[in-house]
């Protein structure tokens, strides 16, 4: 017997069951009402249409009313707004929003898909022309068109979720400044908070002004157009356009009228058939109240997936073919500018709100692996997280990485769908070739280490669990080779190579709790199991490595550890790798043979000539380089990629440029960078020490002044003799000093000259430059080399007698230097 079915909504949820209603049932009568001018329309796309990444406005349009009539033989009826629900007559009141006539039309069975509406709470100001939300076409066309027309540089988004971050990532990719405010503490709430750092960072890399933990108290309208975003921190932001992206309330006006069951949130109650409280009348998508399908409790859960499906639920059970919708899992996935970040299943932040214990009633593995096999080109680092009972079920996961992220989640969303554990995933036969995956899949090796974990063959620490040891009874040991302590370590920690391990047990107390960290983690249970293979009770490892740990403290514009430098790569080893982009021009640099501060002057050198994003990869033998290198980066804002020692010297990966994020719409008042420095003693040493100091400050791109005045102006004299017109007085005193830097004597030591000439052959010999060749390095580096006028008078000392490029100036010469300088030396 045929009916009539009218369908409330005409987007995902009400579109997916009307097109299924016909695919089951060629005679019932269908009407889907929708208040607004488009259908079926990808709701999920609207933020790169705007950025520009989706070029045509109709790829948005999936159905037109016209095309779905024609296909599916179902009246569709735009711009026409139900505004009440009779269900003894089981009639509904329509209104048409073109002509404002109101008519009504009965049903046999009403599904009511009216969806949801963005948030936008009584802040003063939010009615300005310039704050948009994104929702719907009609919102898209109005940001569209507003950016068109109006050129705006400057954009903030209000709240870090979904389309909050998708719409910062595309108003960035049209060239605006971006600032992205979170009240919480993270963006991308379904992610926990360690998972988040990597997101937070990377954002920031892309000069996004990212604020958390602030939330908006006022928008102020200046006569400009622009607005100021006060916060209730009291800072403030200028902008010149808002995107407000801060959550959304359930469209369950029409059901309340109806005296449709609610909760307190306003969602529909319906059953596991989506029935609500009325036989005659389904609901689904957005609005609904479901069964959260991890904890079987009742929750709202707003995606995109879950309400197509519920479509298809809705439409076989009114057509007799009965199911039921068995809850939503929550699997999602999002694209962060160059990162894409995924979740199913519960996170740790749930668990820990249900009064659910760590490591009684959940345990967690933190993992870091490659995208695909290790010696393939392309292999790009992700990091797991996988919580699980203690009998191993699987109850969530959270990846965040560059490639592969997808397939992954699907995998252990799948395996929680189907109840499956942590001993199903690593018996997973997953598909693999070297441009795809491992031997050992990553969720393979989440399974292995989850399993380490139950099986008791390791004990782990997370990261917030370090600051609550007792160090009087516990030893924090670093497992890492030596060179990667340069790139941090934890504060009291020691550091003993695994690799060494075995033969330095002896070090280390049994009587202690030993902590045990590497970079990723790998290397961090081997230790472990070494250890507890040798009579060491107590011993765990750092859940995640140190890359972690050094991320959760990372929230400031110039953080720079590895977890959340994503660009820092570790081999499947868990050691430190080089890190090449084939998008990116690579250079290779040999400083071996050169001491300090040789190495670096060529890096310096060296940078000059590449373009932003181009790699540089140096190689020196210097020990010293790699502690110089990081600080050299650190000062002059390029990326130190990573570091590594090889055989016999060490590698250092440079990116130019930094990632480092420019504060936006803030004062700031420029540091004293400069270096100065006075040199008073003609001493060869004092000299040489003199000018390395200014070589390695100019090789940092700073600027600086070295006054030479008294003795020190003899290290600038000539070498060969300059006839001048002098008095008696100065002729004497020309006699008496050395004349040029090749006579100068070693403060001590000097043995009548002997000194000075075995000091020249040591520097030869270990290709140190001579001071001859620092000074003119030291010139080529933009170095002001300053002669004190009266010093030289007073000397008997003639300009003309000075070598080339020196200057001739006074104390205020030096002093203006100084008030410009972080650093005045006296030598």
């Amino acid at each position: 017997m045929s009916k009539k079915i009218v369908i409330v909504g005409g987007v995902a949820g009400g579109a997916s069951t009307a097109a299924r209603l016909r695919r089951m049932d060629e005679d019932s009568e269908i009407i889907m009402i929708e208040r607004g001018e488009y259908i079926s329309f990808a709701n999920c796309g609207l933020p790169y249409y705007i950025g520009g990444t989706i070029e045509e406005r109709d790829n948005l349009l999936l159905q037109t009313p016209e095309d779905m009539n024609a296909r599916f033989n179902i009246d569709v009826r735009v711009k026409n707004e139900v505004i009440s629900i009779d269900k003894e007559k089981q009639e509904i009141s329509i209104k048409n929003l073109n002509s404002n006539e109101e008519y009504k039309e009965s049903y046999d069975v009403l599904v009511l898909s009216p969806g949801s509406t963005p948030l936008r709470p009584p802040i003063k100001g939010i009615d300005a022309e310039n704050i948009f939300s994104l929702w719907n076409i009609p919102d898209t066309d109005k940001i569209k068109s507003y950016m068109d027309t109006k050129k705006p540089k400057r954009a903030a988004v209000i709240g870090g979720g979904f389309i909050g971050l998708e719409m910062a990532e595309n108003l960035h990719d049209k060239g605006l400044e971006v600032s992205i405010i979170e009240m919480a503490d993270q963006v991308m709430a379904p992610v926990d908070y360690e998972m988040a750092q990597i997101a937070h960072n990377h954002i920031r890399s892309k000069n996004v002004n990212l604020v958390l933990e602030d939330g908006v108290k006022e928008f102020i309208n200046n006569n400009d157009g622009s607005t100021t975003v006060v916060l209730q921190s009291g800072d403030k932001i200028e902008t010149d356009m808002i995107i407000l992206s801060i959550g959304i309330r359930p469209n369950s006006e029409l059901a309340k009228s109806a005296e449709l069951e609610t909760n307190k949130r306003g969602g529909i109650i319906v059953d596991e058939y989506l029935k609500t409280s009325d036989d005659n009348i389904y609901a689904l998508g957005d609005v609904v109240e479901i069964i959260d399908f991890n904890t079987k409790t009742k929750t709202m859960v707003p995606l995109a997936g879950p309400a197509n499906k519920q479509g298809r639920i809705v439409a076989n059970n009114i057509a007799g073919r009965y199911e039921k919708y068995e809850g939503t899992q929550g699997t999602s996935i999002a694209k962060v500018f160059d990162l894409t970040i995924a979740s199913t299943g519960i996170n740790e932040k749930t668990l820990k709100k249900n009064d659910l214990k760590y490591k009684e009633d959940y345990f967690v593995a933190l993992i870091h692996s490659k995208s695909n096999a290790g010696y393939y080109p392309g292999a790009i680092p992700m990091t797991i997280k996988l919580i699980f009972d203690r009998n191993g079920k699987v109850l969530g996961s959270q990846i965040v990485g560059y490639n592969g992220v997808d397939k992954r989640i699907d995998v252990i969303a799948t395996a929680i769908r189907f109840n499956g554990t942590i001993y199903d995933l690593k018996k997973l036969e997953l598909a693999y070739a070297p441009p795809y995956s491992s031997a050992k899949d990553p969720v393979n090796m989440a399974g292995f280490t989850a399993e380490n974990i139950l099986k008791g063959d390791v004990d782990v620490i997370n990261y917030d669990e370090i600051e609550t040891l007792d160090m009087s009874n516990t030893i924090i040991l670093d497992v890492r080779e030596d060179i990667e302590r340069q790139l941090g370590f934890i504060n009291d920690s020691i550091n003993i190579p695994v690799d060494e391990l075995r033969n330095r047990l002896n070090e280390l107390d049994k009587d202690k709790t030993i902590v045990v960290y590497c970079a990723i983690g790998v290397r961090g249970y081997i230790a472990t199991r070494i250890l507890k293979q040798n009579g060491f009770k107590n011993v765990m490892n750092l859940n995640g490595g140190y890359s972690t740990f050094s991320c959760m403290d990372c929230n400031d514009d110039n953080c720079s550890a590895e977890a959340c430098s994503t660009d820092v790569n570790y081999d499947e080893a868990g050691n430190l790798e080089s890190t090449e982009d084939t998008e990116r021009k690579t250079v290779k640099l040999n400083a071996c043979g050169l001491q300090c501060p040789g190495p670096i002057m060529q890096v310096f050198n060296k940078m000059k000539e590449l373009e932003d994003g181009d790699i540089l990869e140096v190689k020196a033998t210097d020990p010293g380089f790699m502690s110089d290198i990081k600080t050299w980066a650190e000062r002059t804002g390029n990326t130190l990629l990573s570091t590594k020692k090889e055989e016999n010297s060490f590698l250092a990966i440079l990116k130019k440029g930094s990632t480092a994020v420019k504060t936006q719409n803030k004062e700031v008042i420029n540091p004293r960078e400069d270096k100065s420095m006075v040199v008073f003693s003609g001493d060869l040493d004092k000299a040489i020490a003199s000018f390395i100091i200014a070589n390695g400050a100019a090789s940092m791109g700073r600027e600086v002044t070295m006054f030479f005045t008294f003795w020190g102006l003899n290290i600038l004299r000539k070498d060969e003799k300059v006839e001048t017109d002098k008095s008696f007085m100065d002729k004497m005193f020309a006699k008496m000093m050395p004349r040029g830097s090749k006579r100068l004597g070693l403060s001590r030591m000097n043995m009548a000259g002997m000194g000075s000439k075995m000091i020249r052959k040591v520097m030869n010999d270990k290709n140190i430059d001579s001071l001859e060749e620092l000074i003119k390095k030291a010139q080529e580096n933009g170095v002001r080399i300053v002669a004190c006028a009266m010093s030289m008078d007073v000397m008997g000392i003639k300009r003309e007698e000075l070598i080339d490029g020196v200057e001739i100036g006074g104390v205020a010469n030096y002093l203006g230097a100084a008030e410009n300088s972080d650093v005045n030396l006296f030598i």
